[in-house]
C-alpha cells in the first residue's frame, strides 16, 4: 500500500495553521520576482510583532515573529505559484532582526522561520541562511524575512 504524501498546504492545516491574507506593500515594489526557475521574494514583516530584541522583546517572541514572517512569505508564494507543491527547493533565507547593539542571538530568533520551512517542506525546506541585526526595521517590526526559492518549470502567473 502506497502512503499518500501530504502537500505543504495539508501539513500547514495539520499543524493548525493557515496562510494569512496578503499584506499590502509599504513602498514601490512587488512581493516577488520570478526569473527562470528562481523566485525572489521581497521582505515580509508582521503586523503582530513590534519591538526590539535585547530591549523589549524576548527570544521566544522573536522566534514567533520569524515564524509569522515565514507564514506571510508562504502566502506570497502560494499567491504567485497557485500551489506550494511547486516549490522544488528553498535555496536561502535572509532574516533581519530588530535588535540592540549587544544582542547576539539572531540565529535563535531566525530558527522560527527555518523550523517552519522544514516542517512544511521536509528536506526541500532545508536552506542556506543569514541572520543579521538591524538598528531599526520598517514600522518597528521585530523581524523581516526574505527568501529565494527554486520552483518547478511551467507557466508563470502574470
Amino acid at each position: 500500500m502506497v502512503e499518500k504524501v501530504m502537500t505543504p498546504e495539508e501539513r500547514l492545516q495539520q499543524m493548525g495553521m493557515e496562510l494569512p491574507p496578503l499584506r499590502p506593500a509599504s513602498g514601490n515594489y512587488v512581493r516577488c520576482v520570478r526569473t527562470g526557475n528562481l523566485l525572489f521574494t521581497s521582505g515580509q514583516g508582521t503586523d503582530e510583532f513590534r519591538g526590539k530584541l535585547g530591549e523589549d522583546v524576548s527570544i521566544e517572541v522573536g522566534y514567533q515573529a520569524a515564524r509569522q514572517c515565514m507564514l506571510n512569505l508562504l502566502a506570497v508564494i502560494k499567491h504567485e505559484l497557485g500551489d506550494l507543491s511547486k516549490v522544488k527547493r528553498v535555496v536561502k533565507i535572509l532574516g533581519f532582526v530588530n535588535s540592540t547593539p549587544d544582542f547576539t542571538d539572531h540565529p535563535k530568533v531566525m530558527n522560527g522561520s527555518s523550523d517552519l520551512l522544514v516542517e512544511v517542506f521536509g528536506e526541500k525546506g532545508r536552506h542556506g541562511r543569514s541572520a543579521v541585526g538591524m538598528a531599526q526595521l520598517p514600522h518597528n517590526n521585530t523581524v523581516e524575512v526574505e527568501m529565494i526559492l527554486e520552483v518547478e518549470d511551467g507557466d508563470q502567473n502574470e
